[in-house]
Formats: structure tokens, C-alpha cells, sequence
């Protein structure tokens, strides 16, 4: 019976999300399996991987052929690294303190690159954000500006309408002016 490690596909229309499941390889795609190993969101900014490493590691060690993707997975991961500085401890060409050693500091630095790779994403996020939020300033601001403008001219229109009665009122007040000068 060969083994084969690959991706079950769930979820809906336009939405995969996959179970990463050792299964035998005459099995369909979403049929049978012998064990899921973890899941696998594509549709995450940063894949999201979820894998139970012990697991994945034993059926490689077994024999078990991953896909062309769950090898990239595995390889992310760290299972294709320790397979192989397991497979050199086996052979006798480093020692097992030597091969924990190498894989621990892969873990760091992939933590590391992890790390920078997030905090580039968060920064992009907020940019683009704070982007969108100053058009959006700009745009309510022209708006209020067209809509003071439309006040002004309908005031100014309000006024010429009633621009007739207005002149009469202030040649009462300067007549009245006139009636107050010459009383004194």
C-alpha cells in the first residue's frame, strides 16, 4: 500500500480550506484517509499551517510521499529538515547533538524572518489605512465646502429675492437718521 501525504479539500465555494491527511494513494482526493496530520487556510494573509509535527515526521520516516504543496508545507514547517538531519544521524555523518543544534537555530531564524514578515504586513495594513482614511477626510471635506457653497448661494438668492424689501427698510433707517441729525 503506498502512502501518500496530501490535502483534503473542505469549505465552501471560492472559500478551500484544507486537511493536510496521510491517505492511501488509490483513495479519491476527499475520500478516505489513514490520519490527518493538520490543516491548511490559504486564504490567510500569512498561510496559516496547523500540523501535528511527530506525526508528520513518523509517516515520512515510513515512507510516506508527500504532494508537490504538502512537501512545501512540511518544508515550512521544519519536518523536511529534521527528516533529513535525522536521516544523517541515522548514517552516522553528524551527531544527534549536531543535528538538534542545526535545527533549532533554523527555528530561530525562521522565527525571526517570521516575525519581520508579520510586522512588514501590519505596517502595509496600516498605511493603507491611515491612506484611506485621509481620502476619506478629503472627500467629506470638499463635500462640505460644495455644501456651504450651495448655503451661500441660496442665502444670496433668499436675499436678492427679497432684495425689494430691504431697500425700503434702510431708506426708512436713514431717513430716520436724517429726522435724528436734524433734531439736534
Amino acid at each position: 500500500m503506498a502512502v501518500k501525504i496530501r490535502l483534503q479539500r473542505h469549505g465552501r465555494k471560492k472559500r478551500p480550506f484544507y486537511h493536510i491527511v496521510a491517505a492511501d494513494s488509490r483513495s479519491p482526493r476527499d475520500g478516505r484517509f489513514i490520519e490527518k496530520l493538520g490543516t491548511y487556510d490559504p486564504l490567510q494573509e500569512a498561510e496559516k499551517v496547523t500540523l501535528n509535527f511527530d506525526r508528520a515526521l513518523h509517516w515520512v520516516k515510513v515512507g510516506a510521499q508527500p504532494t508537490d504543496k504538502v512537501r512545501h508545507l512540511l518544508s515550512s514547517q521544519g519536518v523536511m529538515l529534521r527528516f533529513h538531519l535525522l536521516r544523517g544521524v541515522e548514517k552516522g555523518a553528524i551527531t544527534q547533538e549536531t543535528a538538534d543544534a542545526r535545527f533549532e537555530e533554523w527555528l530561530k531564524e525562521k522565527e525571526r524572518k517570521t516575525g519581520h514578515q508579520l510586522n512588514a504586513l501590519r505596517q502595509a495594513k496600516e498605511e493603507a489605512e491611515r491612506k484611506r482614511r485621509a481620502e476619506e477626510e478629503e472627500i467629506n471635506a470638499r463635500r462640505e465646502a460644495a455644501l456651504k457653497a450651495k448655503l451661500a448661494e441660496a442665502e444670496a438668492a433668499a436675499a436678492a429675492a427679497s432684495g425689494d424689501a430691504e431697500p425700503a427698510e434702510s431708506s426708512t433707517a436713514s431717513e430716520a437718521e436724517d429726522h435724528a441729525s436734524a433734531e439736534a
